[in-house]
């Protein structure tokens, strides 16, 4: 796992021959590998949000609650997203020429989250947590590289291949992503923060 963790890395255009020859179905990918670089930015989110907080004008905000909940939003977030661009990607294939296959097509993604994965260990700073959009950046590159050798798009529908894919995929994980912070992000309540208290005869504030 750390080999092919470095691989994608450092020599995706020659990595990516090698794991379309695997063929690996998906749900064995899934157990072996998106699932457990899925719970770094699980286990820092739970961390950042739950116990370093961070500062609003100068007061302290984290509890408990606030990190359980944007641990589950960072899992469903990132394994889910994997599963869901897959099959933005396996859905549109034959729109481009290319070759319909989920299991490659999830690999292709798997391996291409491999940045946003390892990113996510900077959540455990929310200061920090912008880093985890350079990495996605990176994330994207590997996607548009890897769609030719992984669902043997021609050269000429690569791009739009991979810009449609791209916005469809936005589109539906930003309406899901809305849905899911509702339910899981507990609103914030001043109320509840411990302000002080000023006395100023008839008026208390």
């Amino acid at each position: 796992m750390i080999d092919r963790v470095k691989s994608i890395l450092v020599s995706p255009k020659t990595e990516w021959p090698t794991i379309e020859a695997e063929n690996m179905p998906h749900v064995k990918l899934f157990t072996s590998y998106v699932l457990l670089l899925a719970l770094i930015p699980t286990v820092a989110a739970f961390i950042g949000n739950g116990i370093i907080g961070y500062s609003i004008l100068g007061i302290r905000v984290c509890s408990i609650s606030a990190g359980v909940s944007n641990a589950i939003t960072q899992f469903i977030a990132m394994a889910g997203g994997v599963y869901l661009t897959a099959f933005v990607i396996d859905f549109l294939a034959e729109n481009f020429g290319a070759k319909k296959d989920f299991d490659r097509a999830f690999s292709l993604v798997a391996y291409a989250y491999t940045p946003m994965f390892l990113a996510g260990v900077f959540y455990i700073l929310p200061s920090l947590s912008w880093l985890a959009f350079i990495a996605g950046i990176y994330s994207l590159y590997l996607l548009y590289i890897g769609l030719t050798p992984m669902m043997k798009a021609s050269a000429e529908k690569q791009t739009g291949y991979f810009v449609v894919s791209l916005l469809t995929t936005i589109v539906v994980f930003g309406v899901l992503s809305m849905i899911l912070a509702a339910i899981l992000i507990p609103k914030f309540d001043i109320g509840t923060l411990n302000l002080p208290k000023f006395d100023l005869g008839p008026i208390n504030f």
